[in-house]
């Protein structure tokens, strides 16, 4: 197998590891803390604090309430495990020197997190989860 067929195991491998650990221990941890925090009444404020979809909300007026938060998390998961692997492939595979590695993946890291939560937060408009106004 060629060095690259190597990285893109190895970037699959990363995947499946980084959405285990973020949705398993991250986000379904946490949410088991705010629901023991708070009764079913209360509403789920918190929820946009610990789970990094605080760029989600107020850009695009989400109600956290009418939110289905499992399909939230588990996209959120995908997406980040995605950026971590596109970018550790993309960066591995490149036989550059490593300060210009570095800098490539801080560019394409925070451009893949701009572009996909911005997609992301367009679907969850479109699923009508936007607040009433």
């Amino acid at each position: 197998m060629s060095d690259f067929g190597w990285t893109l195991v190895w970037g699959g491998a990363l995947f499946v590891v980084v959405f285990l650990i973020n949705y398993f221990w991250v986000l379904k941890r946490g949410l088991k803390r705010i629901q023991k925090k708070h009764s079913k009444k209360k509403k789920n404020r918190e929820v946009v604090d610990l789970f990094g979809i605080s760029l989600l909300v107020p850009k695009f007026k989400l109600d956290v309430n009418k939110m289905n938060l499992n399909y939230v998390f588990v996209l959120s998961s995908l997406i980040n495990a995605f950026i971590m692997a596109l970018v550790f492939i993309i960066i591995y595979s490149l036989p550059w020197e490593l300060p210009f590695q570095i800098l490539l993946g801080f560019v394409l890291l925070f451009g893949l997190i701009y572009a996909l939560y911005e997609l992301l937060g367009r679907h969850l408009v479109k699923k009508g989860w936007k607040k009433d106004e």
